[in-house]
């Protein structure tokens, strides 16, 4: 009899062209992260990165070309969704079969690695004001398509919070207030 906490029962995912995707608990090709498979799920209805990577001009010479700016965004945002924040994580996420099945690549195939952590960081870097801009009208664009109607009222809660770092991690500076040395990324609650 299973325990409270296991299931005999199949999970069934979105699925990627000619394949269905499920999970058992049996064993086999092994992942420690499920995050990607849900979050590609999650993104799959509400297309944030489908609507992040059109705001975005893609300048690179396509002949040179192995990754879309979707396929990077999708990489990126499902890692940092699942905890990895830094990019060079890519490195080593790059062939999980999980991360793989995330951004709609078949997990176990050789040739369809994901991005490695340089072309992550090209990719972040490469970013103008202007591209910032126009992702940050997506994401409002993105908040206002999440309500079924217009909302009588509206209250942002505006709050900082300490992420703390360790060595000499760019952009971050001492806070008096926290007596460290952090990034102190600002949020926004809708409440």
């Amino acid at each position: 009899m299973p325990g409270m906490n296991s299931t005999s029962e199949q999970l069934r995912f979105a699925s990627i062209p000619a394949h269905s995707v499920s999970a058992d608990f049996a064993g086999g090709g092994l992942s420690s992260d499920l995050g990607p498979v849900l979050l590609r799920g999650v993104d799959l209805q509400i297309g944030l990165t489908k609507r992040l990577a059109a705001a975005l001009p893609d300048r690179r010479h396509q002949s040179y070309v192995s990754h879309s700016y979707h396929d990077l965004l999708t990489q990126r945002i499902y890692q940092i969704g699942c905890g990895y924040e830094d990019g060079n994580d890519a490195n080593r996420l790059r062939h999980d079969p999980m991360f793989k099945l995330g951004a709609a690549r078949l997990p176990f195939d050789a040739v369809g690695a994901l991005a490695s952590g340089a072309t992550v960081s090209r990719f972040e870097h490469a970013a103008s004001g202007q591209d910032i801009y126009r992702v940050s009208e997506a994401l409002v664009e993105q908040f206002i398509a999440g309500f079924a109607g217009p909302p009588k009222s509206l209250i942002l809660d505006l709050d900082h919070s300490e992420d703390a770092c360790y060595g000499q991690q760019p952009l971050a500076f001492y806070n008096h207030h926290y007596g460290s040395t952090c990034y102190l990324p600002l949020m926004i609650f809708d409440g």
